[in-house]
């Protein structure tokens, strides 16, 4: 089987074409192509030149395609959107169908293959930076080259979290003082990783047509609306004390 797999979550975009089969170390993929380069609000441009690139490097046209994956989230709300808007472009024109893949299972695949592999049994919680004070967290179970979630996405404030076994991610530097000087493995949801996954993924049923792939982004809001401010403003007025002598 032939995929593509690409994430934008993060500050790096991450775009590679693989074709299944045992790899060099036993696992994995048989061939792939890896790109790595800024992510962030430079993904939209380079994005869809880079799948294009790999796939040139490959061999493929996106017709050979088995599915299309990318990173659904949670992550940076620009990147998903990007990600799943080119996964599903690229998609619709090929007629493949589009394999969403939570970032976080994606961490914490990519953590298992460089700290943990060969490792039967694992349980990792899956962090990541989700800017305002707070990190998206997961929790998931390796058996035998399966994983499966413990607890799903969520939000947590760094002095909210408490580690009760392995953890991987990208905020240990940025907040790991305020986990106690938590550490652990640093790691992003690569593309690399996705293509790990696929195989078993697309034999679970988890590809779905390219008009049904959604982002998934847990902080459905991130800025309050004009009249939600002002509602806001007139309520914290309203509760101040009225001052002795004034006008009633």
């Amino acid at each position: 089987m032939n995929f593509l797999a690409f994430d934008t979550s993060t500050e790096v975009m991450s775009i590679a074409v693989g074709t299944t089969g045992e790899g060099p170390t036993g696992e994995g993929m048989a061939q792939q192509w890896l790109h790595t380069a800024a992510g962030g609000a430079q993904a939209s441009s380079g994005l869809i030149a880079g799948v294009m690139d790999l796939l040139r490097q490959a061999g493929l046209a996106l017709t050979d395609l088995d599915a299309i994956a990318f990173g659904a989230g949670p992550g940076s709300f620009t990147g998903l959107r990007t990600a799943c808007s080119v996964a599903q472009g690229l998609a619709f024109g090929a007629n493949v169908p589009v394999l969403p893949i939570d970032t976080l299972l994606a961490v914490a695949e990519e953590a298992r293959h460089t700290a943990h592999a060969g490792v039967k049994a694992l349980r990792l919680t899956a962090l990541l930076d989700a800017r305002m004070d707070e990190m998206y967290a997961a929790t998931y179970d390796y058996v035998d080259g399966v994983w499966a979630e413990v607890e799903g996405s969520h939000l947590v404030r760094p002095e909210a979290f408490v580690a009760v076994h392995g953890v991987a991610g990208n905020v240990f530097a940025v907040y790991g003082e305020r986990m106690g000087g938590l550490t652990g493995i640093t790691a992003l949801p690569t593309a690399a990783a996705m293509l790990r996954l696929a195989p078993t993924l697309m034999a679970a049923g988890k590809a779905v047509p390219a008009d049904q792939a959604l982002p998934s982004y847990i902080r459905d809001k991130v800025a309050k609306t004009t009249a939600e401010r002002m509602a806001e403003k007139a309520a914290s007025l309203q509760a101040l004390p009225v001052p002795s002598g004034a006008a009633q």
